[in-house]
């Protein structure tokens, strides 16, 4: 038990202290407007590149994962609420699936 406790704040110091050092040593340093902007886009960026891959393979056809990722994409931009675009992909990723299943 003693090791384990150990593991968890050995853990916590490695996670913590990237995070802190650049708050610490780089908070009098103004950034300029471009900077900044190119450093708000990159956890929407970072976001993508994780599930763009779950997309493709999700399911068993490409062009139906394409459909369900294009649907969700649809919706965000309609501005819906998160559930219904899940849902929305859901379903068109289904509809999708039972066109090539009548197709071929």
């Amino acid at each position: 038990m003693n090791n384990l406790w150990l593991l968890v704040i050995g853990m916590a110091l490695v996670t913590y202290i990237p995070r802190m050092i650049p708050m610490v040593f780089l908070k009098d340093i103004k950034l300029t407007p471009r900077l900044k902007r190119f450093l708000e886009f990159i956890p929407y960026t970072v976001l993508a590149c994780l599930i763009f891959p779950g997309i493709l393979t999700s399911v068993g056809s490409m062009f139906s994962a394409i459909i369900g990722g294009a649907a969700a994409v649809l919706l965000a931009l309609r501005g819906c609420n998160l559930v219904l675009i899940v849902l929305g992909a859901i379903l068109s990723v289904y509809v999708a699936e039972q066109v090539l299943r009548i197709i071929a």
